[in-house]
C-alpha cells in the first residue's frame, strides 16, 4: 500500500473517513472526515527515488573534459521553480552516472512538473561542498523538464530527455549536441509485505440509547514518546454488538516491525463527530498472529482515571482475529512499470438548462479573452493528470442532452461530430470538439446518464476481453440533476466489474443531492433495480463551486481515490502487475 492502509473492499455502512482522503474505506459523513484528518491522516503517496545519468554532455573545459553536476527544481503553485536538490560532481566525464539521489513524494493527483539544470563546476570549486557551490559561476550545460508521472508511467520508469538552452521549451536543431539527461525512478520499500487481517468483536456494550452500537475500528501504532499515530480502520458496522469486519491491510514496513505495539480500539459511530471509545486491546501484530493460531479472544478494556494511577476496566467484550495472513501487496506504480495504463474518457451535458453558449451567462459560454469555462476547467485538469498514464493519447470524447443538426435529441454522441468513431487527440483535441460542437447541436435535454456510462463499460468490456493492460477513466461534466437515476444506478452496478472508474464534476448552481448517492463516499454502495449490490464503489462526484474557490483543487478532490479504486479492482481479481 503506498502511504496508508486500507480496507479492500468496502461493505454494509461505508467507512469513516477512510484510512485517508484517498482510500477505498470511505467517508461517512464530512465530521468523521475531519476527526481522521485532524489526527494526522494522510493521502494515498509513495516516496519515489530519483537517478541521474547523462550522455554526449558539451565539453567546456580546455585540458580536460566537463566536470558536471544535476541541480534538481520543483514548480510551486504561481509557476515559479524552486531549487530543491543537487548531485555530485562528477570528475571529468561527458557521460556521468551520479551516485547522488534526490528523494520526492509522488503524489497521482497533481501534475508536478521537475526542472534540471545541468552545470560544468568549475575546477577551483572543487574542494566547496556542492550546497555551497554559487551556481552563476559555474558554466550552464543545458536543461530538461518533465513531469514526475511522465517518469513513472513509462514500463521501465526512466525517461531519456534532451538538454536545451534555457530559452528553448522544445529541442531544435541547435540543441542536439547538448546532451541528454536519463532519469530512473524507483518506488522506496524495502518491503512490501503486507499482513491482512479480519476483525471480530463479541458482546460489545451497547452505547447508544434508542438503537444498537455503530461499531468501527481505528488501529494505530506507538512511536517512541508514546503518542498513538492512527494507520488503518474498518468501516462502520450498523445497530452491531458482534461485529465482523471486512479484512484490513496493513503495510508492515509502515507499521516499523510486528514486534511494534499496535493500539486498537473500538469506537461507536456518531454523525457529530464526537465517536464514542467503547474500548480497547494493545496488541503487536506478532499478538495478533498468535490470537489468530489460538483462536483465542482478547478482553477489551477501558482506562479509567483512578487517584493518579491509570487503572484499566477489563470489559466482557473481546477482540477476535477471524483471519491472518501475509502477502505481497503491489503498488499502483507496480501496476505502471507492469505497462498497466489509464485510458482517459470524457462527456459533457448539453442540456439547455446550461444556458445559451453564446450568452455570458451561460456555463458553455466562450470567453473571447480566452479565459476557461467551469466545463473546459475540468476537462484540462482532469485531463492534464490523467494524459501521462494514456500511451497513444486518444481519448474517446462524448457529449448528450443535445440534438444534432437534423436530428432527435441524443445521449450519447461523438463530439467530433463524427458518426464513426468518438476519439480525439489530446487534450487540445478535447477542447477543440468541445467548443466545434456548441456551434453545431442545439442544447435540449433531460439528463440522462446511463448512455455515457453504458458506452463506456462497453468499450472496457471488450478491453477485458483482450485481456489489455488497462483501467478506464471517465469523466462526466454535468450541470443539473439527472432524470434517470435508476437506471444511472442499473448502469454503475454492472460498470463495478469492470476496469472503469467515474469522475463526476457538477458545475453551476443545482441541487446536486441526488449525486451524493452515486458516491458512495456518502452513504451504502448501489443497489440495481434487481437488487445487486455494486461490487465496488466506482464513482467520485465533486460540485465545482464547492472547491473552486477553496484550497482544494478540483482535480485533487477527484483523483484522490483513483488509484485506490483501481488496486481494489486488481486485486479483488487477482491481477498481478506482470500478469
Amino acid at each position: 500500500m503506498m502511504g496508508n492502509c486500507c480496507s479492500d473492499v468496502d461493505g454494509g455502512m461505508t467507512a469513516v473517513g477512510g484510512t485517508a482522503p484517498s482510500t477505498s474505506a470511505a467517508n461517512q459523513n464530512d465530521a468523521a472526515d475531519w476527526y481522521f484528518k485532524s489526527r494526522g491522516m494522510q493521502g494515498l503517496f509513495s516516496q519515489i527515488e530519483l537517478s541521474f545519468s547523462a550522455t554526449n554532455l558539451r565539453d567546456r573545459d580546455v585540458f580536460s573534459k566537463s566536470d558536471p553536476m544535476v541541480v534538481v527544481y520543483i514548480q510551486e503553485r504561481d509557476g515559479a521553480f524552486t531549487e530543491v536538490f543537487r548531485t555530485e560532481v562528477v570528475l571529468n566525464s561527458l557521460n556521468p552516472t551520479w551516485i547522488t539521489k534526490y528523494t520526492i513524494t509522488y503524489q497521482f493527483e497533481i501534475v508536478q512538473i521537475l526542472l534540471f539544470r545541468v552545470f560544468d563546476v568549475d575546477t577551483q570549486f572543487h574542494n566547496v561542498a556542492v550546497k555551497m557551490l554559487k551556481l552563476e559561476e559555474q558554466q550552464y550545460l543545458g536543461e530538461a523538464s518533465c513531469a514526475l508521472s511522465e517518469i513513472v508511467s513509462k514500463p521501465n520508469r526512466s525517461l531519456t530527455l534532451d538538454l536545451v538552452q534555457r530559452e528553448e521549451s522544445v529541442p531544435s536543431i541547435h540543441s542536439q549536441h547538448r546532451g541528454k539527461l536519463t532519469v530512473h525512478a524507483e518506488e522506496c520499500f524495502s518491503s512490501k509485505t503486507t499482513a491482512e487481517m479480519t476483525l471480530k468483536c463479541l458482546n460489545l456494550e451497547s452505547k447508544d440509547l434508542f438503537s444498537k452500537t455503530d461499531p468501527f475500528l481505528v488501529i494505530s501504532k506507538v512511536v517512541e514518546n508514546g503518542i498513538s499515530i492512527p494507520v488503518c480502520k474498518t468501516e462502520v458496522l450498523k445497530n452491531d454488538l458482534n461485529p465482523t469486519w471486512k479484512s484490513v491491510f496493513l503495510n508492515i514496513e509502515q507499521i516499523g516491525s510486528k514486534d511494534i505495539p499496535l493500539v486498537i480500539e473500538c469506537f461507536d459511530f456518531n454523525s457529530n463527530g464526537k465517536h464514542e471509545l467503547i474500548g480497547k486491546v494493545h496488541k503487536s501484530l506478532a499478538d495478533l498472529e498468535k490470537l489468530h493460531s489460538a483462536r483465542e479472544g482478547e478482553n477489551l478494556f477501558l482506562p479509567t482515571l483512578v487517584g493518579h494511577d491509570n487503572q484499566h476496566k477489563v470489559l466482557k467484550s473481546k477482540l477476535f482475529v477471524e483471519k491472518y495472513s501475509e502477502t505481497v501487496q503491489y503498488t499502483f506504480l507496480d501496476y505502471l512499470a507492469g505497462g498497466f495504463e489509464l485510458n482517459f474518457m470524457v462527456a459533457v451535458d448539453f442540456t439547455a438548462s446550461n444556458g445559451n453558449p453564446r450568452l455570458p451567462d451561460s456555463l458553455h459560454y466562450i470567453d473571447p479573452s480566452g479565459r476557461l469555462n467551469a466545463y473546459q476547467k475540468a476537462i484540462y485538469e482532469v485531463g492534464e493528470v490523467l494524459q501521462f498514464y494514456d500511451a497513444d493519447k486518444r481519448f474517446p470524447a462524448w457529449g448528450f442532452g443535445a440534438r444534432p443538426i437534423d436530428g432527435p435529441v441524443s445521449h450519447c454522441f461523438n463530439l467530433n461530430g463524427s458518426s464513426n468513431y468518438c476519439e480525439v487527440e489530446g487534450i487540445r483535441g478535447i477542447m477543440m470538439a468541445y467548443t466545434s460542437a456548441l456551434f453545431n447541436v442545439s442544447l435540449a435535454g433531460p439528463t440522462l446518464f446511463g448512455h455515457v456510462i453504458n458506452r463506456a463499460a462497453m468499450i472496457a468490456s471488450q478491453s477485458l476481453a483482450h485481456d489489455a493492460k488497462k483501467y478506464f477513466v471517465l469523466l462526466i461534466i454535468t450541470d443539473g440533476v439527472i432524470t434517470d437515476l435508476q437506471e444511472t444506478k442499473d448502469a454503475l452496478v454492472k460498470a463495478s466489474d469492470l476496469p472503469l472508474s467515474i469522475l463526476i464534476v457538477g458545475v453551476g448552481g443545482a441541487d446536486f443531492k441526488e449525486m451524493e448517492i452515486l458516491d458512495a463516499d456518502k452513504g451504502e454502495r448501489l443497489e440495481s433495480s434487481t437488487g445487486r449490490v455494486a461490487s465496488r464503489d466506482i464513482v467520485q462526484f465533486v460540485p465545482f463551486r464547492d472547491v473552486q474557490n477553496g484550497r482544494t483543487c478540483v482535480v485533487q478532490s477527484l483523483l484522490a481515490e483513483l488509484p485506490t479504486q483501481f488496486l481494489t479492482y486488481m486485486r479483488s481479481r487477482d491481477i498481478k502487475p506482470n500478469s
